[in-house]
């Protein structure tokens, strides 16, 4: 069996072009109110939010484009070797007709010419990108992929809806490349990925169960050896920091692994958070090599896991 290492390489993203302060959300106060919570911002790590005129195929371009960029040093020819791509996005075109059009946009857009796969990943909400990490894995692990890019695409359509209760939301994209092979920059070993989902929570239930997160917690150290209090750091979906904080205290993390600066400084973007945490860790500096960081998100009768350990980084 091929047991040669699955690698996720250059992880990037953009954000909306505008940034604003929490204030700035359409009839804050009234939107508070239909929730029933205080007006408490630092509370709840309301920050900024970054708003976008552009399309999701325009943020998913910019976003897969710098991973390109870093990891194959922009060239047409180096850009043929990567053979799929996986688009993640709440929001494809609702008619079919319209798809091969966005697609088409993209693989445009991102100069890939010799994609042999592409699929949307939809369905997870929050999760999708962490699903589609799960499935390029298994894909070059398998030998039927050699280098698939991962692209996660969002921005809020009504105002109305840029806060919920559980978060502020942001527009933007966030991508890398999982691939047989180190490509560039700051690459991490894929070591597993594992989902666990309850059926009977999905339709009836909104709320974060926590046995999901531990669920996943034991697949990955069935898979790896690699308990939760080995990891290095835990780099979460941005979500309010009450609901994060102890979500993630209950699934067996301590304070000290829980990465939530980006809460207050970018809000949640819907599925990229982990992948724009990932990112922000590695720009600072404080990614080392060996460390174990595992990508997770939870929705409300969901969870998925991606744990990582570095094995490069950048050129100083």
């Amino acid at each position: 069996m091929d047991t040669s290492p699955v690698l996720l390489t250059a992880p990037r993203y953009v954000l909306g072009e505008a940034e604003e302060p929490y204030t700035a959300v359409q009839d804050l106060e009234a939107r508070v109110a239909q929730f029933g919570i205080p007006m408490a911002p630092q509370r709840w790590g309301w920050g900024s939010f970054f708003r976008t005129e552009r399309t999701l195929v325009e943020l998913a371009v910019a976003s897969g484009n710098a991973t390109l960029d870093a990891t194959l040093d922009g060239s047409a020819a180096a850009r043929d070797a990567v053979d799929g791509l996986i688009i993640c996005t709440s929001s494809f075109p609702q008619s079919v007709h319209d798809h091969k059009g966005f697609l088409g946009s993209v693989l445009d857009g991102l100069g890939l010419a010799r994609v042999a796969f592409a699929c949307g990943m939809t369905l997870n909400r929050c999760n999708n990108l962490l699903a589609a990490l799960h499935l390029a894995r298994c894909m070059v692990s398998s030998g039927s992929h050699r280098q698939i890019l991962v692209v996660a695409t969002d921005r809020v359509v009504d105002e109305a809806v840029r806060l919920e209760k559980f978060a502020l939301f942001s527009d933007g994209a966030a991508s890398c490349l999982v691939g047989a092979e180190e490509q560039g920059p700051d690459s991490f070993e894929v070591l597993a990925s594992a989902s666990a989902q309850d059926p009977a929570a999905l339709a009836v239930r909104d709320e974060i169960d926590s046995q999901l997160a531990v669920a996943v917690n034991e697949e990955l150290e069935r898979a790896t050896g690699i308990s939760p209090e080995k990891v290095t750091a835990l780099l979460p979906a941005n979500l309010v920091r009450p609901l994060t904080a102890l979500k993630e205290r209950q699934a067996g993390f301590t304070s000290a692994q829980l990465r939530m600066d980006n809460i207050e400084r970018i809000g949640h973007c819907f599925a990229a958070d982990p992948l724009i945490n990932l990112t922000d860790l590695v720009t600072s500096g404080e990614a080392e090599i060996d460390g174990l960081y595992l990508l997770a998100s939870s929705v409300p009768g969901a969870r998925h896991g991606v744990l990582l350990r570095k094995v490069s980084e950048a050129p100083r």
